[in-house]
């Protein structure tokens, strides 16, 4: 998997603010991104990982302009997206493309296979002449391994799971795209047609030098498809190195807790399983300090008095806590 040094898209100070009821005329608000920053590099496939409500989704929705931030910026090869005119955020929409968990749910029911990967040519005016339309629709089923002549004329219902997923990539290559964003497109798949999948979206990412931001709860798959994984809790990111890095010296408590939580697979200090029981039930109460100390069984005082900086403190490695693992 082959990475540059240039940074394509960058999160800085990132809020997204939800405002939820509690109660008759009460409201309360809930940061699922809170003051976040992030760099994705040119050419690279970044895994987003975390447990459910950790805001993964709603990150990537934010940077793909389909959650609005309540604060901070995301920048497209130096551009702040929030920003742009309207021809500018159209081009923005052309060359970073979503993937959704649910492939059902993102296609149109009434779509035929034909309209759905030909309507954002259409929209974009990529290519005006039908004919070629076609020809080039055809050319991205193949590509996705898919038979023109048998799904074509097909709707979503009569596809299965798998193959609903690759019309969504034939839809989002079909713009020619620098970003894809990946939002756990393998998890309501069987487990049969996963590895097939990946490998897929392994081949184009090559084929057309994509860079991804692919968010999955899964590690086995951020270890298969990523160059490096980024841990997010509670809105922030916690920790980030290379994916092999991260998985084998993993510096963060929490990180160490999603990792024992695989069957099978532990990191160093059986006796450090206490992680696992401490408060595993998270909540949105506002929490002082290191968002992850109710949980932490290595919390001290520091931890629970003032939100720890996000540092380098191993070659390519950042981490967000005042006693990292060693």
């Amino acid at each position: 998997m082959s990475q540059g040094s240039e940074t394509i898209l960058e999160a800085r100070d990132l809020t997204v603010t939800f405002v939820t009821p509690v109660g008759v005329m009460r409201h309360r608000s809930i940061n699922a991104v809170d003051n976040l920053s992030l760099k994705v590099r040119r050419g690279e496939s970044l895994g987003l990982v975390g447990e459910s409500g950790s805001g993964k989704t709603t990150l990537s929705r934010a940077i793909v302009k389909l959650t609005r931030p309540s604060s901070g910026g995301v920048y497209f090869n130096g551009e702040d997206v929030y920003r742009q005119s309207s021809s500018s955020s159209k081009e923005y929409r052309r060359r970073v493309q979503m993937i959704f968990q649910d492939p059902y749910e993102s296609l149109n029911p009434r779509s035929s296979v034909k309209y759905m990967v030909e309507e954002p040519i259409i929209i974009h005016k990529i290519i005006k002449d039908r004919r070629r339309r076609e020809e080039k629709v055809s050319e991205l089923l193949q590509l996705v391994g898919l038979n023109p002549e048998t799904v074509l004329a097909k709707y979503p219902h009569e596809l299965s799971g798998g193959e609903r997923q690759r019309i969504s990539l034939a839809r989002a290559l079909a713009l020619s795209p620098e970003l894809l964003v990946a939002d756990e497109p393998v998890s309501m798949l069987d487990v049969s047609i996963r590895i097939g999948i990946l490998n897929l979206m392994l081949d184009l990412k090559r084929r057309f030098n994509l860079t991804c931001l692919f968010v999955t709860h899964d590690l086995g798959v951020a270890r298969y498809f990523c160059d490096r994984i980024a841990v997010m809790y509670r809105g922030k990111i916690v920790e980030m190195a290379d994916s092999e890095q991260l998985l084998r010296h993993p510096l963060h408590p929490y990180t160490k807790l999603l990792i024992d939580s695989v069957p099978g697979r532990s990191v160093k200090g059986a006796e450090d399983s206490a992680v696992s029981e401490v408060a595993t039930t998270a909540t949105m109460d506002v929490i002082a300090g290191c968002s992850f100390n109710p949980r932490c069984p290595y919390a001290q005082e520091t931890c629970r008095g003032q939100t720890p900086e996000f540092l380098e403190v191993e070659p390519g490695h950042l981490v967000a806590c005042y006693f990292p693992l060693k």
